[in-house]
């Protein structure tokens, strides 16, 4: 049996997405648009004018780039996660296309032999595999 990427196995049985894809598409969505960026420059000025109340300047740095530095790996997981799905999800819809085309050359090719072989280096190019 061929192993199928896991935008193939969604598409099989549905949007039956786990709360992780769920919450990660969410994510992805709120970080991608301006009021995120917005937030994030709001708390770096809050950060800034707080100054006086700290006691210590190198505490007043380390909290910033504490949680400045959890912040930014969370979110790289977060958008890794996403970019990965996207780019599953996109060369499965490329393998249906391929799939898709191949047969239909192959259904054509009873009528010209050259399509036959134009239909073969279709499957070898993207790997289908001939099904039975």
């Amino acid at each position: 049996m061929e192993r199928r990427s896991d935008a193939a196995q969604t598409r099989r049985r549905g949007d039956r997405r786990s709360a992780f894809e769920r919450f990660v598409e969410q994510a992805e969505l709120r970080v991608s648009q301006a009021p995120f960026f917005f937030v994030c420059a709001g708390l770096v000025a809050l950060w800034l004018v707080s100054l006086p109340l700290w006691t210590d300047l190198k505490t007043w740095q380390v909290a910033i780039h504490t949680v400045a530095s959890v912040f930014t790996l969370l979110l790289v997981v977060l958008l890794e996660n996403a970019s990965r799905r996207a780019d599953e999800a996109a060369q499965e819809k490329l393998n249906v296309i391929a799939e898709a085309l191949a047969a239909l050359m192959e259904s054509s090719a009873v009528h010209d032999p050259a399509l036959r072989e134009a239909a073969t280096r279709l499957r070898d190019a993207v790997g289908l595999e001939a099904r039975h």
